[in-house]
């Protein structure tokens, strides 16, 4: 396997951590997003990225849900760890909401880029 098909799912799942963080700490108001919130997100994203890439590995599946589920619990446990929760009554409403959308962008990219891979081997399939 090469090194760059190894390094892949640590950078999408690094980049679906980190963007679920930023989203759920600026409750999705994009102008408010500031230079100490990419530094949380940045924390977040690549602590629970790497976990769970580092854990999907050894888990070695292909299967999306099991890929989101992973994926937004370990963002969930890590986001609850690096900066208190500002949403809600307990201190981790805001990391569990986190790690959703962690999940759901997640089960999203795989989705999209399992039918962009099918729509470009249809495409490049030669007709007989």
């Amino acid at each position: 396997m090469s090194l760059k098909k190894k390094l892949v799912p640590y950078a999408e799942n690094i980049a679906e951590s980190g963007t679920a963080c930023l989203l759920t700490m600026v409750q999705g108001n994009l102008l408010l997003i500031g230079a100490s919130h990419w530094i949380t997100a940045s924390t977040t994203g690549l602590i629970a990225g790497t976990a769970a890439a580092t854990a999907l590995a050894v888990v070695r599946t292909n299967n999306r849900l099991v890929i989101a589920g992973i994926l937004g619990l370990i963002t969930a446990v890590v986001d609850y760890f690096v900066h208190p929760g500002m949403i809600g009554e307990s201190a981790f409403t805001e990391a569990a909401i986190t790690g959703l959308g962690a999940a759901v962008l997640s089960y999203a990219a795989g989705t999209a880029i399992v039918l962009w891979q099918r729509r470009r081997r249809t495409k490049t399939e030669p007709e007989t």
